[in-house]
């Protein structure tokens, strides 16, 4: 099997404090068939500065204002050449090695390719390893969306479209449901591909995620009822966390939910 163009697309804001991190991590994969995408929102603070350093190196980029991140990712898959696409946002890494494993899972026919992501928090010190969901059922309990280790083929963004500019925090989410609810070839890879640092949309309320949590029930045929009790269920989920939280500690609640980083 011939080795895929793989497509990475970064977004980035006034992200002068992380993003070169990320740019490096990237391009340091020295994967042959590498096309890197940079989306920029019109950033005012030295970002798009450190970016044209690399500018000979990319794909493809931009810098102006968007929608929100829903658009800006869009604007990435559109300017895109690879077989396949993955988002690492400009405060997240691509792990060594990552691109070469990933082409050793490739094959035709696979419209999703999941690997699993490594979580750390820089403030606690915590790290952890998420194992991605390889289902997105209609009620979006107990999920592990993590889009830093999700590689979309461009057949399927042909089949199932992009990101719905509508939402604001959980845009990934919505489209992995849209893609299974549709019958998407979902294929793990038992690799880790990805570190995702904790912070920036993901840090979100659940009243601030309302829309997104309502509208992933009510964008795949769920009702407005099932929709309201998706969004109380988080809403009584987190007060549970939150409690846990103030007893034993942020680190505590992550090492429930994530694998321990070997």
């Amino acid at each position: 099997m011939k080795k895929p163009v793989i497509s990475i697309v970064t977004i980035c804001f006034n992200s002068a404090a992380t993003v070169e991190e990320t740019i490096k991590s990237v391009l340091g994969q020295n994967y042959p068939l590498l096309d890197y995408v940079m989306i920029d929102g019109g950033s005012t603070d030295g970002t798009v500065d450190i970016i044209r350093k690399y500018e000979s190196r990319l794909g493809y980029f931009c810098s102006e204002p968007d929608k929100g991140i829903s658009d800006a990712f869009n604007k990435g898959v559109r300017n895109a050449k690879g077989d396949i696409v993955c988002m690492i946002n400009s405060d997240d890494i691509l792990l060594p090695g990552a691109l070469e494993k990933v082409a050793e899972y490739y094959e035709e026919g696979i419209d999703i390719y999941r690997g699993n992501v490594i979580i750390r928090n820089k403030e606690t010190g915590f790290s952890g390893r998420d194992i991605p969901s390889m289902k997105f059922p209609l009620m979006p309990f107990f999920v592990n969306v993590d889009h830093q280790g999700t590689f979309v083929s461009a057949d399927a963004h042909r089949k199932w479209g992009y990101y719905d500019v509508r939402f604001r925090y959980m845009m990934d989410h919505d489209f992995l449901a849209r893609c299974y609810q549709g019958g998407a070839r979902f294929k793990y890879m038992p690799v880790d591909v990805a570190e995702f640092r904790l912070g920036g949309v993901s840090v979100a309320t659940i009243p601030q995620k309302r829309y997104d949590l309502e509208h992933i029930v009510l964008n795949n045929g769920g009702g407005k009822l099932l929709a309201k009790f998706c969004y109380y269920y988080f809403w009584s989920f987190d007060a549970v966390k939150r409690i846990i939280i103030k007893l034993f500690g942020l680190n505590f609640l992550k090492r429930l939910h994530y694998k321990k980083v070997e």
